[in-house]
C-alpha cells in the first residue's frame, strides 16, 4: 500500500498586517485570520484524505512572536490531527528559530518536532510493506549560510526515504539565501522525496522514471499582493516500487490578484465603471479561492486621466461597489497610471500642459531634485519601525525607482487639482 502524506510549509501563522489594516478594517480582519483558516483547511484535508502523515517544512510562525494564542491554536489543530491517528513531522525554519513560543509549545504525542541535530524517524508498516524513514533537521539559529545537506544521514536501505529541509535552493528573488543546495545534490541522496520549504512559490522537480521528487509546495495562504495567486499544499503518494504521485490541492481562503484595465480611448466615467465590472468578473471567474483580493491598475491615454486622479477617492468607491456586486471580491489598492491623449498633452494653449512639460524637463529629472527627494526619504525611514523601513525599497536601485514613481504620481496629483481649480474639469456622473 502506498504511503500518503500532505506536504506544506511557510504557514506564517498570524503574520502582522501593515498598511492594509489602515485602509479597510473588514479586509484587514479577513486577511488577518486567513493564515489560521488556511491551516485549519490543511488539517481538514489530512483528515478527509485519511493520509498517513502531515509534513511541515518550516516557518509555522512569522518571527519573534510572544502571543500564546497562536501556540494554543496550533496545539489545538495538531490535536485534531492526532485524534484522527495522523502523525505530524515538523522542522523549524528561519522564522521559527526567532519565535519564543515555538520552544514553549507542548505538542501532542503524534507530533515529531525535529531538533537542531539531524535525526530520522523509522515508521514500521504492515507485513510486506517497506518502512518509511523521515529525515529532518531544524534551524537552530535564524541564519544558515552553509548547506545543511551533508548533515543528513544517508538513505536507509530497503526503506522509503523522505527528507524535510528548509532551504533557498539556488536562490530566489525576494528570499535570502538559507541552507543553499541544488536539486542535483538532493537527487544524488537517493531519497524518494524531498519536502522543502522557504520559497513561497510552488516548484516541482521529478526524475524521468517518477521514482523521486523534490517539491517546494509554496504556502497555503498568501499574505499580500506580492504573494498573489491561489495557494496550495501537495498530496503525495509513494508506492512500494518507489513511484511518486503528486497532487496540488488549493487551500487559500483569500487569493491576491493584480487586475489591469486599459482605459485607452475611454471618454465617459460610466465606460470606466463598466470596464471595472468586466475585469473584476473575469478575475473572479479565474480565481480558485473563496475570496479574491484585487489590486486594480488602470493605465492608458484617456481624457479621463486627470479627472481619475483628482477624484481617486470616488473612483476607489466605485471600484469597491463593483467588487461588492461581483461577490467575494475586495479592492486592496487602486493604481492610476493614465495620461491625457497625446494631442491634448502637446497643446500649447493650456498653461497646465506647459507646467507639466516644465515639471518633466526641469524638475523631476534633475539631480538636485533627486538628491533632495532621497534626503527626505532617508529622514522618514529613520523614524519608521525597523520592519517598515523597506517600504521605499530594499536596495539603492529599488529605492530610486520607487521614489521616482512617487514623485511622478505626486506631480500628476498636483496638476489634477490645479485643473479642477481652474474650472476645466467636470464632476463624474
Amino acid at each position: 500500500m502506498a504511503f500518503r502524506f500532505i506536504h506544506t510549509a511557510d504557514i506564517h501563522l498570524d503574520s502582522p498586517l501593515r498598511s492594509l489594516a489602515l485602509r479597510n478594517p473588514e479586509l484587514a480582519e479577513l486577511i488577518g485570520s486567513a493564515t489560521r483558516q488556511a491551516f485549519s483547511r490543511v488539517i481538514d484535508l489530512c483528515i478527509d484524505e485519511r493520509v498517513d502523515a502531515l509534513l511541515i517544512a518550516g516557518d509555522l510562525y512569522d518571527g519573534d512572536q510572544t502571543s500564546m494564542k497562536t501556540a494554543r491554536f496550533l496545539a489545538g489543530e495538531l490535536g485534531r490531527l492526532a485524534k484522527a491517528g495522523i502523525g505530524a513531522f515538523i522542522i523549524r525554519g528561519n522564522h521559527d528559530a526567532l519565535s519564543r513560543i515555538s520552544r514553549e509549545l507542548v505538542l501532542p504525542d503524534l507530533v515529531k518536532l525535529f531538533g537542531g541535530r539531524p535525526e530520522h524517524v523509522l515508521i514500521d508498516r504492515g507485513p510486506g510493506e517497506k518502512p518509511v524513514a523521515i529525515h529532518g533537521l531544524s534551524f537552530a539559529q535564524p541564519t544558515a549560510p552553509e548547506s545543511l545537506l551533508p548533515k543528513y544521514r544517508q538513505a536507509i536501505p530497503d526503506a522509503i526515504n523522505i527528507g524535510i529541509m528548509h532551504t533557498s535552493l539556488g536562490g530566489a528573488e525576494g528570499h535570502d539565501a538559507y541552507a543553499p543546495c541544488s536539486p542535483a545534490e538532493l537527487q544524488a541522496t537517493g531519497f524518494h522525496y524531498w519536502a522543502l520549504g522557504h520559497i513561497h512559490k510552488r516548484s516541482v522537480t521529478t526524475r524521468p522514471d517518477s521514482t523521486g521528487a523534490i517539491v517546494m509546495p509554496g504556502m497555503p495562504q498568501g499574505r499580500d499582493i506580492n504573494e498573489d495567486g491561489a495557494k496550495s499544499v501537495t498530496l503525495v503518494s509513494i508506492a512500494e516500487d518507489g513511484a511518486v504521485n503528486l497532487e496540488e490541492r488549493h487551500t487559500s481562503l483569500a487569493e491576491f490578484a493584480r487586475v489591469s484595465i486599459n482605459a485607452e480611448g475611454l471618454t465617459e466615467w460610466s465606460d470606466l465603471a463598466g470596464a471595472m465590472t468586466t475585469a473584476l468578473k473575469q478575475a473572479r471567474d479565474q480565481s480558485a479561492s473563496p475570496e479574491l483580493v484585487v489590486r486594480l491598475a488602470i493605465s492608458g491615454a484617456t481624457p479621463l486621466a486627470w479627472r481619475m486622479r483628482r477624484d481617486s477617492d470616488l473612483l476607489l468607491t466605485e471600484a469597491e461597489e463593483r467588487a461588492a456586486q461581483t461577490g467575494a471580491v475586495w479592492i486592496e489598492k487602486l493604481d492610476i497610471d493614465c495620461t491625457p491623449p497625446k494631442a491634448a498633452a502637446t497643446s500649447s494653449s493650456d498653461p497646465l500642459h506647459e507646467l507639466r512639460a516644465l515639471m518633466d524637463s526641469a524638475i523631476l529629472g534633475s539631480d538636485g531634485y533627486g538628491t533632495a527627494l532621497a534626503g527626505l526619504a532617508e529622514t522618514l525611514q529613520a523614524q519608521l519601525p525597523a520592519d517598515l523601513r523597506d517600504l521605499f525599497g530594499t536596495d539603492e536601485a529599488a529605492t530610486r525607482s520607487r521614489l521616482s514613481r512617487l514623485a511622478r504620481e505626486g506631480a500628476d496629483d498636483v496638476l489634477a487639482r490645479l485643473q479642477a481649480a481652474s474650472g476645466s474639469g467636470s464632476e463624474p456622473s
